[in-house]
């Protein structure tokens, strides 16, 4: 009876009877029944990405609306980018952040011409926004709309091509940018957004639109690819995961995420600790690292230096390019440096890996 009343409380996607229909195995994820891969596998999803289009259902991530007149001014002090530089049509990849510089969330956030539209993780909707809710002003109105949308990322160096068949949407536009189009006969917004490495697309509609244009999508070409290929991918490019290298105990300077916190604005929630360990510098860094032998790096593995404990893996998995396992881990200062070799303990065992300067791939469609 337990079982049956926790398994309610798990949602559905629109698309899950389709994910049924393909096959997906199918697992609990940020609250959602979500697809871990198809039956042709991780490694063909994982390179159909790599070489040439897979798409994913990501309609679990949540989406809030903030509008009013002191919404700039809100999120300025609730966020740890610049917002005053974001024009109507941009995107910007942002954090929220304890006092204490813990985060909060890692977040996208979207200029609409009414607002601004913002993208968080699937587990922490409901913490968000009652996060944003406790400093709301007059002047500010907070709407969690994550029930109204959908979400499917295209992903990989075919995704312009093959989405333009679609759409009356300039794909030509940079890279964290939207537009408000039309994909196949429905009206929806397109963003030059993913987290994958590659060039890629996220189309946000209603329900039934994201259904029909899953559907166009796959039939011309487009790979059906679940949450374990899309893992592997962002690894590869170090791109942070809330939960595992990103979370209320980390402050986003460890975490290498200094290209977005920018000190130089007015307060800010986590300021005045990010501005000191700015200055002391932190005392462990997030850190990518290969494996020099046989093994798989997991999360919680513990890293030692010369039998010494010095950290602790965040990420972990085999990079099917590489051939090797690859990892993020939190290396105690003055351990983190580039070249070293550290030990990762897997099964009582100490196998070798090196740090090495992220990304682990170099030479993706991203930027074409």
């Amino acid at each position: 009876m337990i079982q049956k009343i926790l398994n309610q409380s798990i949602k559905e996607t629109a698309l899950y009877n389709t994910h049924v229909e393909l096959g997906a195995k199918l697992v609990s994820f940020g609250g959602y029944t979500m697809p871990i891969s198809y039956p042709d596998g991780i490694q063909v999803e994982y390179f159909a990405v790599r070489n040439k289009a897979g798409i994913f259902d990501v309609s679990h991530m949540g989406e809030l609306l903030i509008s009013g007149n002191d919404a700039q001014a809100f999120l300025q002090r609730m966020t740890i980018n610049d917002v005053s530089k974001l024009e109507v049509g941009g995107a910007q990849y942002s954090a929220m952040c304890y006092p204490d510089g813990g985060v909060v969330d890692d977040l996208i956030l979207f200029r609409k011409s009414d607002g601004y539209f913002i993208v968080v993780n699937a587990s922490n909707i409901q913490k968000d926004f009652e996060w944003m809710n406790q400093y709301l002003t007059d002047n500010v109105y907070l709407e969690n709309v994550s029930g109204n949308y959908s979400l499917i990322a295209l992903q990989g160096p075919k995704s312009r091509e093959i989405l333009s068949k679609f759409t009356d949407v300039n794909l030509e536009m940079p890279f964290y940018s939207y537009m408000d189009g039309i994909v196949c006969n429905n009206s929806v917004m397109v963003s030059r957004t993913g987290y994958t490495g590659e060039l890629g697309f996220e189309i946000y509609g209603d329900n039934n639109s994201i259904v029909k244009i899953w559907s166009e999508l796959v039939s011309a070409g487009a790979k059906p690819a679940g949450l374990a290929a899309r893992d592997i991918l962002r690894m590869e490019m170090k791109y942070c995961l809330y939960g595992n290298d990103i979370d209320d105990t980390t402050n986003p300077i460890e975490a290498g995420l200094s290209w977005i916190t920018d000190l130089s604005k007015d307060e800010f929630m986590g300021k005045d600790t990010m501005v000191e360990v700015k200055k002391n510098g932190p005392i462990r860094q997030l850190i990518a690292f290969k494996m020099e032998e046989r093994g798989i790096p997991r999360k919680g593995y513990e890293v030692f230096v010369d039998a010494r404990k010095v950290g602790v893996v965040t990420s972990g998995t085999q990079s099917p390019i590489l051939k090797k396992g690859i990892g993020l881990a939190y290396i105690n200062f003055p351990f983190q440096k580039l070249e070293r070799e550290i030990f990762i303990s897997i099964r009582e065992q100490l196998i070798p890996a090196k740090i090495i300067k992220p990304p682990f791939i170099k030479n993706t469609s991203l930027h074409h």
